[in-house]
């Protein structure tokens, strides 16, 4: 049985969380499933009721994949400038299922769209987390050949997060894929090196190498297990850490 989020006093003030595009689409393999969208919403605001300062950048990918566009035979550029708009979608809705909850939401896009978001400014981002809204990040760095796990560890240390927490589909980083192979092996904590050397896929090497610069830890973690992104504030070890080998854990 999964044990309660712990009630304590969170052990980061601020934090950034990267959610995939395909996390919104429930079992319909694409678009946004409502019913889904509402419990995302419902774990962010747990933690923002805790006091957090909470960032959040999604993917687009249950809308367009620009990869996968391009690999059948459209021009790179244009099939990544697709998919962020395709992550404004996701941000313009999971900021309509938040400000439905009650939680003050901002999206800065870094492609300007000015009737639907703001612009990403930096000092603008952090003064909307210094008042307790959550912000949402959306159109990736604004530049194509970029991911949005590129733009998760760039804007989490533009506006200073304590740490990166990945949410997906499964409980942590695995030596190989464990939703095909039934005796793939968890790892509970990996440094930046082995996760490049490994060629582990926990995030692409750009944003593993960017964190690795600058020693932001990434937690990798199960989100659809209720309360899971709670715990994880609150200082209980859940997934995978992959942090320099000095950094020691705020435990709850």
């Amino acid at each position: 049985m999964t044990p309660e989020p712990s009630m304590s006093k969170a052990r980061f003030q601020r934090v950034t969380i990267k959610l995939s595009g395909e996390a919104l689409q429930g079992d319909a393999g694409y678009g946004i499933d409502p019913a889904i969208l509402d419990t995302i919403a419902e774990e962010i605001k747990a933690v923002v009721t805790l006091g957090v300062e909470t960032a959040v950048v999604i993917g687009g990918g249950n809308i367009f994949r620009g990869v996968r566009a391009s690999a059948k035979g459209m021009d790179r550029a244009s099939a990544d400038y697709m998919g962020m708009m395709a992550t404004v979608m996701n941000a313009i809705a999971l900021q309509d299922g938040l400000e439905r909850m009650g939680v003050d939401t901002r999206v800065l896009s870094a492609i300007e769209m000015k009737e639907v978001a703001e612009p990403y400014i930096r000092r603008r981002a952090t003064r909307h987390l210094e008042k307790g809204r959550v912000v949402i990040f959306a159109a990736g760095t604004g530049n194509p050949f970029f991911t949005t796990d590129t733009a998760a560890a760039l804007r989490a240390m533009e506006v200073g997060s304590q740490v990166l927490l990945k949410a997906t589909r499964v409980d942590g980083v695995y030596d190989k894929d464990p939703e095909k192979h039934s005796d793939a092996v968890r790892f509970d904590r990996l440094d930046y090196l082995q996760v490049l050397s490994r060629s582990l896929h926990v995030m692409d090497s750009t944003a593993i190498s960017l964190c690795k610069e600058n020693n932001l830890p990434i937690v990798v973690f199960d989100m659809l297990a209720s309360g899971n992104i709670e715990r994880v504030v609150c200082g209980q070890t859940l997934g995978t850490l992959v942090a320099p080998e000095a950094y020691k854990w705020p435990r709850g």
